[in-house]
């Protein structure tokens, strides 16, 4: 029995598992207790006295042995390597791959950066928002194009399941405004970066989804000079101290007096593009003093206090910084456009 213990010993040391179905084998022949080393074990009850306790050594020996190889063989397995294989460890390793931020949310970042260092904070809002947050309170009129269905994504009109108002995606992140300006008292200094939505045909300066940030400041003589002179330097900051730029007056229902903001265009460097519609300027913002009657909605009064808004899309800004001419690569989860933008360390 002793020479029968060792021939298995050998086999033991010398098995070589190719594959899990192997180790199995290997598993249910020795180790488990229907296995060999187990009728071994079984027959060593009839093993004559004087002979037991040298026939038990090298069984147990026997059985250690089996066990330590099974648990050798699990973990060669497992780490995918084969027992015959050599490993050259002077070998170079494979590089990894460092990630890289969406050119979006790089630009996020610079323009609250930006508006941090002027005292702005950062506020944010729901997406899903009613008619009084998103054009009301905004001073929209009740025949407003903006209220109709070719202009906004509506999810729940008046009336029906019993919405008492229109309930839809909203259009801008002035929402954010008008809930800060409800729960806060002057004075107020915040920007609004988020996702909005509009019914608008996809093109090369076009989505029906895009990115926004707004800003809003009230207080007691705050002027439209403050205005200009905040988007001013943030103009230069973002695009360098050379960038022209030009205040059109314009309309909104929630600002008086209004201004459009145009900048040089980056991307043909004025000499016309299809981004500036051959003009060689480009608009990056529309602003105002915060409307009298917007203030009253929030329960301000407009007699002591006085504020500007400002709101950009933040896909437009990004358009000039990076001299991208297709806002429809920014959704494209193109991986060959975006890592060409900076990475993350």
């Amino acid at each position: 029995m002793e020479e029968r213990i060792q021939t298995l010993l050998r086999e033991v040391n010398a098995y070589a598992a190719d594959g899990k179905q192997a180790l199995e084998a290997f598993r249910m022949k020795y180790v488990s207790r229907k296995g060999i080393i187990g009728d071994l074990f079984e027959e060593l009850k009839k093993v004559p006295a004087e002979q037991k306790k040298n026939v038990g050594k090298v069984l147990n020996e026997l059985k250690k042995a089996a066990e330590s190889k099974l648990s050798e063989l699990s973990a060669t397995l497992e780490a995918g390597v084969d027992s015959q294989t050599d490993l050259d460890l002077t070998l170079p390793p494979v590089p990894n791959q460092v990630g890289n931020l969406h050119p979006l949310t790089l630009t996020r970042y610079r323009i609250i950066e930006i508006f941090e260092r002027l005292g702005f904070n950062v506020a944010d809002g729901p997406e899903i928002e009613d008619d009084w947050h998103n054009f009301s309170a905004l001073n929209f009129p009740e025949n407003h194009p903006a209220r109709e269905m070719q202009d906004t994504f509506f999810v729940e009109k008046k009336g029906t399941g019993g919405a008492k108002q229109d309930v839809l995606l909203r259009t801008h992140t002035s929402n954010v405004q008008i809930r800060m300006m409800e729960k806060q008292q002057p004075p107020l200094r915040a920007i609004m970066p988020g996702r909005v939505y509009r019914n608008e045909a996809i093109s090369a300066r076009a989505h029906c989804f895009f990115h926004q940030v707004e800003g809003l400041y009230v207080d007691r003589n705050v002027s439209f000079a403050d205005l200009k002179q905040t988007l001013y330097h943030f103009a230069k900051e973002m695009y360098g101290k050379d960038i022209k730029i030009r205040f059109r007056p314009s309309y909104f229902p929630f600002t008086e007096p209004s201004a459009e903001i145009d900048i040089s265009c980056l991307i043909c460097k004025g000499s016309g593009c299809n981004v500036c519609k051959h003009t060689g300027w480009v608009e990056i913002a529309g602003s105002g003093m915060v409307h009298p009657n917007v203030l009253k909605n929030c329960n301000i009064d407009p007699e002591e206090y006085t504020g500007f808004a400002f709101g950009m899309g933040i896909e437009r800004v990004t358009m000039l910084r990076y001299q991208i001419n297709d806002l429809r690569l920014f959704s494209e989860n193109d991986v060959r456009f975006l890592r060409q933008f900076q990475p993350v360390i």
